[in-house]
């Protein structure tokens, strides 16, 4: 405390020979204001460290919408094959048919938003979502395309949001039976007119659709992200003293407090089916959690009220404290493994 004090001081004195001309005084970090962010800025200075490049490290959040089902079997796919978070955007009036009547709908919400762009009443109301896109540095667009145009909900998501998302890295995922994406790269571009769209965009069509993975893991390889918090700590999931799965391990208060507690005994539990997209049960004990809103990917282990664990062989979105993942499975032998539908299994957790 006393070396931070001593720093800020020797700062407050450095910020007039470091303030560049035409900048108010005192402003080291150009953003026309002089506050504490200056004085961080200097103190990394004094101390030798240089900022992160911009957009280049942190956390990965895959946005998507999903009509027919398609894109988020895509984003299923995905979700076990790099580290992010994800967010489904969903109409705010459920059950409308877009394609009924000769697609009168859909066709009619994509045409009001190409006559007024700009008008936020062109758009059709999404439910609302809570994230803080400053978290993010990575933001990966997954959409379908109606009538060559971005699919009007996930524009409705990219003109609410789109603004928080000036300068992060942007991917994005299109899929369609047949045509052509330009024109959704067009729309994405619009909505997100700072954000910094990197790579192709990946064009997942009915002729190559059945090469999903093989297209996901070449344009992957593609992208310029770089994730800081990379999950290292394994945990195991032995299934009736037998199958033995391996998940990495979130880093939050949640998963930290559940390793600490596995550190000194594995946890057994007894875990039932629910919902048809889950395993759940008690763990005979509370841990701190970091509830966040999600939509849940196979694979994903999740926290549910402080002590109830999770384990996603589907999707859905609540909130819940991120544990982990499992690794290395096909949504299918996930199934198989947790013996999904079947009834209670019991599960230990270990680290070990």
């Amino acid at each position: 405390m006393i070396t931070k004090k001593l720093l800020s001081v020797t700062a407050m004195i450095m910020l007039c020979m470091l303030t560049a001309s035409g900048q108010k005084h005192g402003d080291v970090n150009g953003d026309n204001t002089v506050d504490v962010a200056d004085i961080n800025e200097v103190i990394n200075i004094m101390l030798g460290k240089t900022p992160d490049e911009p957009g280049t490290q942190g956390r990965t959040l895959i946005a998507y919408y999903s009509y027919t089902g398609n894109v988020q079997a895509i984003v299923n796919q995905l979700s076990t094959m790099v580290e992010a978070d994800v967010v489904e955007v969903l109409p705010a009036e459920e059950g409308l048919q877009y394609e009924a009547n000769n697609y009168a709908i859909g066709s009619a919400l994509i045409s009001a938003i190409r006559n007024a762009p700009d008008d936020p009443a062109s758009y059709p109301a999404i439910k609302p979502t809570r994230i803080d896109y400053s978290q993010y540095d990575n933001i990966i667009i997954a959409t379908p395309l109606w009538w060559s145009q971005m699919a009007a909900l996930m524009q409705t998501f990219l003109f609410e949001y789109g603004p928080q998302m000036a300068d992060k890295n942007i991917a994005m995922i299109v899929s369609s039976a047949s045509s052509g994406i330009n024109s959704v790269v067009a729309d994405a571009k619009r909505l997100i007119p700072d954000g910094n769209f990197v790579g192709n965009a990946l064009w997942i069509n009915d002729g190559n659709r059945a090469n999903t993975t093989a297209l996901l893991t070449n344009w992957i390889d593609t992208l310029p992200f770089i994730t800081s918090n990379e999950m290292t700590t394994k945990l195991y999931l032995t299934i009736d003293g037998g199958t033995k799965l391996t998940a990495t391990v979130a880093d939050n208060v949640s998963a930290n407090a559940l390793v600490e507690a596995l550190k000194h005994a594995p946890i057994s539990y007894e875990a039932h089916d629910y919902g048809n997209f889950e395993k759940v049960g008690a763990l005979g004990r509370s841990f701190t959690t970091c509830d966040t809103y999600t939509t849940t990917q196979p694979g994903d282990i999740m926290l549910y009220q402080g002590n109830n664990l999770v384990i996603f062989y589907g999707n859905n979105s609540w909130e819940y404290s991120p544990i982990g993942k499992i690794e290395g499975l096909t949504i299918d032998e996930l199934k198989a493994a947790l013996k999904a539908g079947q009834g209670n299994i019991n599960i230990t957790l270990s680290i070990n």
